[in-house]
Protein backbone atom coordinates (compact mmCIF):
# COMPACT_ATOMS: atom_id res chain seq x y z
CA UNK A 1 0.00 0.00 0.00
CA UNK A 2 1.33 3.44 -0.87
CA UNK A 3 0.59 6.84 0.62
CA UNK A 4 0.88 10.04 -1.37
CA UNK A 5 1.76 13.40 0.13
CA UNK A 6 2.28 16.48 -1.99
CA UNK A 7 2.57 20.16 -1.26
CA UNK A 8 4.89 22.99 -0.42
CA UNK A 9 6.72 23.48 2.90
CA UNK A 10 7.79 26.80 4.35
CA UNK A 11 8.33 28.49 7.70
CA UNK A 12 5.74 30.99 8.92
CA UNK A 13 5.12 32.73 12.25
CA UNK A 14 8.08 30.96 13.84
CA UNK A 15 6.28 27.59 13.94
CA UNK A 16 7.62 26.31 10.61
CA UNK A 17 4.44 24.66 9.46
CA UNK A 18 3.33 24.21 5.88
CA UNK A 19 1.70 27.30 4.43
CA UNK A 20 -0.78 25.12 2.54
CA UNK A 21 -2.25 21.81 3.63
CA UNK A 22 -0.45 18.75 2.31
CA UNK A 23 -2.62 15.95 1.00
CA UNK A 24 -1.73 12.59 2.56
CA UNK A 25 -3.55 9.66 0.94
CA UNK A 26 -3.89 6.00 1.88
CA UNK A 27 -5.78 4.12 -0.84
CA UNK A 28 -9.00 6.18 -1.07
CA UNK A 29 -8.53 7.98 2.27
CA UNK A 30 -6.85 11.41 2.19
CA UNK A 31 -5.80 13.82 4.95
CA UNK A 32 -5.16 17.56 4.53
CA UNK A 33 -2.10 17.88 6.79
CA UNK A 34 -0.11 20.65 8.42
CA UNK A 35 3.63 20.00 8.72
CA UNK A 36 5.56 20.80 11.91
CA UNK A 37 9.29 21.32 11.24
CA UNK A 38 10.62 23.12 14.34
CA UNK A 39 10.86 22.12 18.01
CA UNK A 40 8.29 24.82 18.86
CA UNK A 41 5.83 23.60 16.25
CA UNK A 42 6.32 19.97 17.23
CA UNK A 43 5.87 20.81 20.93
CA UNK A 44 2.57 22.64 20.38
CA UNK A 45 1.14 20.24 17.81
CA UNK A 46 -2.62 19.83 18.20
CA UNK A 47 -2.69 21.06 21.82
CA UNK A 48 -5.73 23.14 22.81
CA UNK A 49 -7.56 22.63 19.51
CA UNK A 50 -11.22 21.69 19.72
CA UNK A 51 -11.23 18.95 17.10
CA UNK A 52 -9.62 17.38 14.05
CA UNK A 53 -11.81 16.48 11.07
CA UNK A 54 -11.61 12.96 9.63
CA UNK A 55 -9.85 14.33 6.56
CA UNK A 56 -7.22 16.38 8.47
CA UNK A 57 -3.82 15.53 9.95
CA UNK A 58 -0.53 16.88 11.26
CA UNK A 59 2.88 15.59 10.14
CA UNK A 60 5.83 16.05 12.52
CA UNK A 61 9.27 16.07 10.89
CA UNK A 62 12.29 15.42 13.14
CA UNK A 63 15.97 16.14 12.49
CA UNK A 64 17.15 12.55 12.92
CA UNK A 65 15.64 9.12 13.58
CA UNK A 66 14.73 8.45 17.21
CA UNK A 67 12.13 6.93 19.50
CA UNK A 68 9.92 10.03 19.75
CA UNK A 69 7.27 9.62 22.45
CA UNK A 70 4.02 11.59 22.34
CA UNK A 71 1.59 12.49 25.10
CA UNK A 72 -1.89 13.96 25.09
CA UNK A 73 -1.48 16.88 27.51
CA UNK A 74 -3.89 19.76 26.78
CA UNK A 75 -5.65 17.69 24.10
CA UNK A 76 -9.43 17.83 23.76
CA UNK A 77 -10.08 14.77 21.58
CA UNK A 78 -8.60 11.32 20.83
CA UNK A 79 -6.28 10.75 17.86
CA UNK A 80 -4.48 7.97 16.00
CA UNK A 81 -0.68 8.30 15.87
CA UNK A 82 1.49 6.86 13.07
CA UNK A 83 5.31 6.71 13.35
CA UNK A 84 7.39 6.41 10.13
CA UNK A 85 11.08 5.63 9.71
CA UNK A 86 13.61 7.48 7.54
CA UNK A 87 12.39 5.50 4.51
CA UNK A 88 8.89 6.80 5.28
CA UNK A 89 7.60 3.33 6.20
CA UNK A 90 5.11 2.88 9.04
CA UNK A 91 6.93 1.37 12.03
CA UNK A 92 4.24 1.75 14.71
CA UNK A 93 0.66 2.93 15.21
CA UNK A 94 -1.42 3.82 18.25
CA UNK A 95 -5.21 3.88 17.82
CA UNK A 96 -7.72 6.15 19.56
CA UNK A 97 -5.23 7.64 22.02
CA UNK A 98 -7.36 9.53 24.59
CA UNK A 99 -6.70 13.02 25.97
CA UNK A 100 -4.75 13.15 29.23
CA UNK A 101 -7.08 13.65 32.20
CA UNK A 102 -4.52 13.85 35.04
CA UNK A 103 -0.78 14.19 35.60
CA UNK A 104 1.40 12.41 34.95
CA UNK A 105 0.11 11.90 31.42
CA UNK A 106 0.68 8.51 29.77
CA UNK A 107 3.38 8.51 27.08
CA UNK A 108 3.00 6.70 23.75
CA UNK A 109 6.18 5.64 21.96
CA UNK A 110 7.05 3.63 18.86
CA UNK A 111 8.64 0.20 18.98
CA UNK A 112 11.28 1.33 16.46
CA UNK A 113 13.11 4.53 15.53
CA UNK A 114 11.08 7.06 13.55
CA UNK A 115 11.82 10.27 11.67
CA UNK A 116 8.21 11.32 11.01
CA UNK A 117 4.97 11.14 12.98
CA UNK A 118 1.48 11.61 11.54
CA UNK A 119 -1.43 12.48 13.84
CA UNK A 120 -4.92 11.90 12.46
CA UNK A 121 -8.43 11.72 13.91
CA UNK A 122 -9.24 8.65 16.00
CA UNK A 123 -10.39 5.74 13.86
CA UNK A 124 -8.65 6.89 10.70
CA UNK A 125 -5.77 4.37 10.86
CA UNK A 126 -8.36 1.63 10.52
CA UNK A 127 -10.50 3.56 8.02
CA UNK A 128 -7.45 4.23 5.85
CA UNK A 129 -6.17 0.65 6.07
CA UNK A 130 -2.83 1.91 7.44
CA UNK A 131 -0.51 -0.94 8.45
CA UNK A 132 3.11 -1.40 9.57
CA UNK A 133 5.39 -1.51 6.55
CA UNK A 134 3.24 0.81 4.41
CA UNK A 135 5.16 3.67 2.83
CA UNK A 136 4.45 7.39 2.91
CA UNK A 137 5.62 9.29 -0.18
CA UNK A 138 5.83 13.05 -0.64
CA UNK A 139 7.49 15.73 -2.74
CA UNK A 140 9.71 18.20 -0.92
Amino acid sequence: MMFILSGFLSCAAGACASNVPLEVCAQDKCFQSEVMLTPEGREKGLMSRDSLAEDQGMLFVFDEPGEYPFWMKNMNFPIDIVWLDEEKRVVHTEWSVPPCVKDPCPVYAPQAKALYVLEIAAGQVEAGGIRNGDQLIWDQ
